[in-house]
């Protein structure tokens, strides 16, 4: 007997392939015989279905993901059966007889030959709908009762709060039931691609050209005869499946179609008739807008998790990060961190020892929100640990690179800088990973930008880093900030800039260190004037006495 292939492309798109010769091979190479260049889990020759006396195998050629049939990794060739679902990448395949229905759930849109309506075809809106159904009850009598009482339970089915899962399997039963269906199949709209979410039956092969007159005309349709309309009699798989009266209708709220509702009869116990068609299309309507408020309700749900989440993390990472400045004799310290999200990318910190020398530490991890966050708490604990001997400064922002090149993601990166101050002599001894210059400002208003230092951390393991060293009077005072304040923009897209940063810092150099602090958020401030924060903002001062 030949076989046929069912493929679900990486795209969502459904296929059929017949199975001819003796070997095809599957990967992403144009070289195979079923090409999928775009699906980067597919190796360039992944598996193969081969022949063997009557039967199919199917055998993986090496690949680097591996290939799994029924969800087993496939360790040797194998003898497919009917039915046995072959994975690799984001394809999925199933291996089927051709006239043979597919797994539960699974929908091939076929090619019509025409799509034009026929004399067993009847084609309505849900204007239409409407109208015939309020004609239907106003005439009153036996033909208006059943209409009526599907919707009136329809209406008492969706008026019930159920998860969007359960409710689609709802929706579908309530149909079947209405109409007298036999099959049924509900189908929601992810993207451009329809994907079935309840199903009542299996092995649903539906029209393109009806498929699409529903989706992109907003048109229900009914077959009353598909064995003797000319747009399906000749269709082995109607034939195959003994369909012979069909409908499929919209899902749609206000202003947009959700995807559609298909259902079948294989025996023709009764034709459904357009009344039929009618009601399925108000029900579909009805539905339509439940699905879309249930989404809508999950949707705001999950924002308000998400919230809750990110506030919690928000207060985590506040609490990692200095309540305080060190109090020392020598020095005057003061800090500032504003994330432009819930959570941020930017660190800082101070660890002052025993011997009146206290180190500050400043970083910025590429990115915003909760992952650059999660970086910064992992760069945290590992420098927390480094510092408790910051001697060497260059094999200290080695260790950290390395330990830092280990976990970092290959998208993201970490700029850095850290410094020890002998708060007695005024020896400043630093090493900058990628980091902006920090600002050394004179008690005399002179002001410079400490220049050196090596690339950023997280990319490359072996980088060089070497220590520099400055000195700090008293009166002087350092300055470690990250981009975000450099590079603040007003409504008119200019950024803050360091000239403008440097001249705050020089006007307010005689000022307690949370008092310049104070000055300089009180200036980017007035100068963005109110237009949305784009980077997170932080900032170390430290003052010599």
């Amino acid at each position: 007997m030949s076989r046929e292939l069912l493929i679900q492309c990486p795209d969502g798109q459904m296929k059929t392939i017949p199975l001819t010769g003796e070997r095809l091979s599957v990967g992403r190479s144009s070289a195979a015989e079923l090409c999928f260049p775009e699906d980067a889990g597919l190796s360039r020759q992944h598996f193969a279905f081969e022949t063997q006396g009557e039967d199919w195998t199917v055998q993986d050629l090496g690949s680097k993901n591996g290939t799994f049939v029924n969800n087993i990794p496939l360790k040797a060739r194998l003898i497919l059966k009917p039915g046995d679902r072959i994975t690799a990448g984001h394809l999925v395949i199933l291996f089927s007889p051709d006239a043979e229905a597919p797994d539960q759930g699974v929908v091939v849109f076929e090619g019509a030959d025409s799509s034009s309506p026929t004399t067993s075809t009847v084609v309505t809106s849900l204007e239409g709908a409407l109208s015939s159904q309020t004609m239907a009850i106003e005439r009153g009598g036996p033909k208006a009762s059943a209409p009526m009482q599907a919707l009136i339970r329809a209406g008492q089915e969706l008026s019930e709060n159920r998860p969007l899962a359960e409710l689609f399997q709802v929706i579908l039963d309530l149909a079947i039931q209405a109409v007298n269906a036999q099959r049924g199949v509900l189908l929601l709209l992810e993207g451009t691609t329809l994907v079935p979410r309840a199903h009542k039956g299996d092995g649903f092969r539906i029209s393109t050209a009806v498929r699409d007159r529903v989706i992109n005309e907003k048109s229900s349709i009914l077959v009353r005869d598909a064995q003797l309309d000319d747009a399906f009699k000749g269709r082995m798989s109607i034939v195959e499946q003994k369909v012979h009266t069909m409908m499929a209708v919209p899902l749609q709220t206000k202003d947009r179609i959700i995807g559609l509702i298909y259902v079948d009869s294989p025996f023709i116990l009764r034709e459904f008739t357009k009344d039929d068609l009618s009601l399925l299309t108000v029900m579909a309507n009805v539905a339509g807008i439940k699905i879309e408020n249930a989404r809508l309700a999950e949707v705001e749900e999950a924002e308000r998790i998400l919230r809750r989440e990110l506030t919690l993390a928000a207060d985590i990472q506040g609490r990692n990060l200095p309540a305080e400045a060190p109090h020392l004799p020598n020095a005057d310290l003061a800090g500032f961190n504003a994330a432009c999200n819930t959570v941020g990318g930017d660190y800082y910190d101070f660890f002052p020892y025993a011997d009146g020398r206290v180190a500050l530490a400043l970083g910025d991890v590429s990115g915003k929100g909760m992952p650059a966050s999660l970086l910064m708490m992992a760069l945290q604990a590992r420098v927390q640990v480094l510092a408790e001997d910051a001697g060497d400064l260059a094999a200290f922002m080695t260790r950290l690179n390395k330990a830092t090149c280990a976990k970092c993601p290959g998208n993201r990166f970490i700029t850095f800088f850290f410094c020890v101050l002998n708060t007695v002599t005024g020896e400043l001894r630093f090493a900058n990973a990628g980091h902006n210059p920090p600002i050394l400002v004179r008690a005399s208003g002179e002001a410079q930008m400490l220049e050196g230092g090596g690339p950023v951390l997280g990319i490359m393991p072996w980088a060089p880093y070497r220590e520099e060293c400055a000195h700090l009077e008293s009166g002087d005072m350092l300055v470690l900030y990250s981009d975000g304040v450099t590079e603040a923009t007003n409504p008119s897209f200019d950024e803050y800039g360091e000239e403008r940063f440097i001249e705050v810092l020089k006007h307010n150099r005689n000022q307690p260190a949370s008092a310049i602090v104070e000055a300089v958020t009180r200036s980017l401030a007035e100068f963005t004037a109110g237009a949305p924060q784009a980077d997170d903002i932080t900032l170390s001062v430290a003052r010599r006495l």
